[in-house]
């Protein structure tokens, strides 16, 4: 069995079978030299010659979970059963299900929720297909859309490999929004196939949350959708990732006193988020803005055949610098990462202007990790959870769908992005406000209704609003 790598603290589940003339002693003493400790043992089963244990072990950091169940494995008078984790069990059977508002108890109740009476429902949508709204799940329910060709930090892993983590979109959108989401991984990456799907199943959803599609297909796709459907179309890895960044980059001014107008920022990673980042940064005023690829960095001097690219080099670098990561930070104020672990040195970060603010937001490892970088850097910024100023994605997409649902938004647009960033920073008060607070937590219950009313006031001055909801007449 291969040998995986755990993270420290990551718990693994042992289930053994034991002889009962075995001295547990000696199996604890196996784990622990194996670089396992055990935290729990429960009883499964007993008889008189054997018992069923499962062992939760804690795996310490370098600790090997093959190393450990080859320590179990060769003492004498135990079998190793099967080996699990807390997040491998977590994920059993899937993380969501359908529960139905009204149960089914007896003839009538059936006969309401299925036949005869709900044919009165259905002509009453036919009639008015508005009514969809109210009489089905539409007003609540967002699809999350995927092909697997761009999973985390994981690449092209496919639909059924992508399953987990958009079932895990829509645990968030329920947990933090009250929003009903289902996971569509579509067995396609053809771009026409993918739209044509979507378009097919909208009908039933009130909103579209396109994720882990892979650029430049991903431009397109969205890009179409919004205009061949009349329901909200958001590309979280874009959007998302954009709006959180300028939620934090909006409270990192603050702290060293800039404004937009004057900074030279330089977006490493000119993927999907690079480019939304970008656009949303030139939005907001800022006009010195340099891109750099695996290649080096983009200038309008060059060709380039993706055609974001060349949208991205001809609106950027007005100095046309050329040359390395290094080459582009000289003198600029802001790093935005969007690219993979290691990038960046503290060499690098020395180049930048006095006081630089790095958000350094690779997944699962940072451009840089902020202990290189604490004593010259203003503000740093990660996607990590165990660092402060995480940017996540999640302070973001549940208010937002949350606001577009209730107020029958046929789009997501600019100014409701602004809105939303600008709800996220406002959390943050003066008197909270430092370099290791510049982003709420995901669990601060005030961001999604300030997310969520912010983008609603925006959706209806901007005329993208179908109706009005109660609370804002």
């Amino acid at each position: 069995m291969g040998k995986i790598a755990f993270n420290k603290g990551e718990n693994i589940i042992l289930r053994i079978e034991m002889d009962s003339h075995i001295k547990f002693g000696e199996v604890a003493t196996g784990i622990t030299r194996a670089g396992g400790d055990i935290i729990a043992i429960d009883l499964v089963d007993a008889g008189k010659n054997i018992s069923v244990r499962d062992l939760t072990i804690n795996v310490a950091e370098g600790g090997q979970i093959g190393e450990i169940e080859e320590a179990v494995s060769r003492i004498p008078g135990i079998k190793l059963i099967h080996v699990s984790d807390r997040t491998f069990l977590l994920h059993l059977g899937g993380k969501i299900s359908t529960v139905p508002k009204s149960p089914v108890q007896n003839r009538d109740d059936l006969s309401r929720v299925y036949t005869p009476d709900v044919a009165r429902v259905c002509m009453a949508i036919k009639e008015d297909p508005a009514k969809a709204f109210t009489l089905s799940i539409k007003k609540n329910t967002v699809a999350v859309v995927s092909d697997g060709s761009a999973v985390l930090g994981l690449g092209n892993i496919g639909p059924s490999a992508a399953m987990p983590v958009m079932e895990g979109k829509a645990v968030l959108f329920k947990q933090f929004a009250g929003v009903d989401a289902f996971p569509i991984c579509i067995s396609t990456q053809d771009t026409e196939e993918i739209i044509q799907t979507v378009k097919h199943i909208a009908t039933v959803f009130g909103g579209i949350n396109l994720e882990d599609i892979s650029a430049p297909r991903c431009f397109e796709i969205e890009q179409r959708l919004r205009e061949e459907l009349d329901i909200p179309v958001f590309h979280d890895d874009q959007h998302g990732t954009a709006v959180v960044m300028y939620a934090g980059l909006l409270n990192a001014l603050k702290l060293v006193n800039r404004s937009m107008e004057e900074i030279k920022v330089v977006v490493c990673g000119v993927g999907a988020a690079g480019v939304a980042c970008t656009r949303m940064l030139l939005a907001a005023g800022v006009k010195e803005i340099v891109g750099v690829d695996r290649r080096g960095i983009l200038t309008a001097d060059q060709k380039y055949d993706n055609p974001m690219k060349e949208w991205f080099a001809m609106e950027t670098n007005p100095k046309r610098l050329s040359g390395t990561l290094r080459d582009a930070l000289r003198g600029a104020d802001v790093f935005i990462g969007l690219s993979s672990g290691g990038l960046l040195t503290r060499e690098d970060v020395m180049t930048m202007a006095a006081n630089p603010i790095v958000f350094a937001m690779a997944n699962p490892d940072p451009e840089i990790v902020p202990e290189d970088i604490e004593d010259i850097a203003a503000v740093i910024a990660t996607g990590r959870s165990d660092y402060p100023n995480q940017i996540n994605n999640v302070l973001c997409f549940p208010g937002i769908f949350r606001a577009a649902l209730d107020c029958r938004a046929v789009t997501i647009n600019e100014e409701m992005k602004f809105a939303a960033a600008e709800a996220i920073a406002s959390i943050i008060t003066d008197e909270d406000r430092s370099k290791s607070h510049i982003i709420p937590s995901v669990f601060n219950q005030k961001v999604v209704s300030a997310v969520r009313n912010r983008v609603i006031e925006a959706a209806i001055r901007t005329g993208v609003a179908k109706k009005v909801p109660k609370d804002f007449r």
